[in-house]
């Protein structure tokens, strides 16, 4: 890598589906177009949503272009991938979304598509809501289409509760919809393959119900899908009034949260890049020779190759990050569940 690196930040991707809402401007301050928007791609390299480099000496290259350029000085010594392998969202859910379900290795093999993992971390503006994850306990295929054909979808569902700091994981293969009122921070697997289920009915501007995807979601469902549990972070170092807490880990990424009062040093060991995106009050990264502020609802892309970094919350404040590697399979194999 010719050029030292330093913390990339991105434009944002906005995706204005219809069930969207107005958090991004109204919590987050951002500037928006007129549409209800629903999802803010925050790091993502797909012909559907490219994420655009905003600062330093390498602004206006393209994330796909960071990836042939730098190689595993982005991505990590192990990598030889030639495409970021994740993909990093914000989700305002308004309305509930469509009932679907992704592929996982297996089923995308089988049914095609791309394979897709995904994790939910819930966020502040997240009030009384709930997720649908998995079937109800005793729904099998025979089952749920009956529920499907009498459109009784919910109690075919498992629900789940979800509050600020909670999270979770959607392997491939879990029917899944998030309910009215999620803000939501999404980790998955770089794919765009969805498989809709059902809609509840809802219609597009000019009056058409949204295309459905039975055969295939049908197919890649697990059946014998347990459902998961709600994660909640767990202590893993502490320092002074500085925790870094475990949240989720598979093998396809790996999400720690920090609670941060004062300095705290951390280092992508140049085994893999690290993502940050900043949950509450404002983050100063230092490393590689450069210093970037970030405010709440930030992200930023630390290349493996900066090793040692710096974190700060300027004093007297207080602030909170998410902070998100690839797992220890990233290249390949199916996500553990938590």
């Amino acid at each position: 890598m010719s050029q030292p690196p330093y913390p990339f930040l991105f434009r944002p991707v906005y995706k204005p589906y219809p069930w969207g809402g107005d958090r991004f401007a109204r919590l987050l301050g951002r500037a928006l177009p007129p549409d209800p928007c629903a999802e803010s791609w925050e790091i993502a390299d797909r012909p559907e949503g490219m994420s655009i480099l905003t600062n330093g000496p390498l602004a206006g290259r393209t994330l796909r272009d960071l990836v042939r350029e730098l190689g595993p000085a982005l991505l990590g010594d192990a990598s030889r991938a030639e495409r970021f392998p994740l993909l990093v969202k914000l989700i305002d859910a308004r309305e509930r979304t469509s009932l679907q379900v992704h592929p996982d290795e297996e089923g995308a093999r089988r049914v095609g598509g791309e394979a897709k993992a995904e994790f939910w971390y819930a966020l502040e503006g997240t009030r009384d809501a709930r997720v649908f994850a998995g079937l109800a306990p005793g729904i099998n295929r025979a089952a749920f289409e009956v529920a499907l054909a009498e459109r009784r979808l919910e109690p075919a569902l498992r629900e789940i509760p979800i509050r600020a700091g909670e999270a979770v994981s959607i392997p491939g293969g879990r029917m899944h919809a998030i309910d009215a009122g999620c803000f939501l921070y999404e980790v998955q697997q770089s794919s765009d393959t969805t498989y809709r289920v059902y809609d509840w009915e809802r219609r597009d501007g000019s009056g058409r119900l949204r295309p459905l995807h039975l055969a295939q979601a049908l197919a890649v469902t697990r059946w014998d899908d347990p459902g998961p549990q709600i994660l909640r972070p767990r202590p893993l170092r502490v320092e002074g009034a500085n925790v870094l807490w475990e949240i989720y880990q598979s093998a396809h990424f790996h999400i720690r949260r920090l609670t941060l009062s004062n300095r705290f040093e951390l280092s992508t060991e140049r085994r893999g890049f690290q993502i940050l995106f900043v949950e509450q009050g404002r983050v100063i990264v230092s490393g590689g020779g450069s210093k970037v502020e970030l405010p709440a609802g930030t992200s930023c892309l630390l290349p493996a190759a900066l090793g040692a970094y710096t974190l700060t919350a300027p004093a007297p404040e207080r602030a909170a990050l998410l902070i998100t590697q690839p797992g220890s399979g990233s290249a390949g194999g199916s996500p553990a569940d938590g």
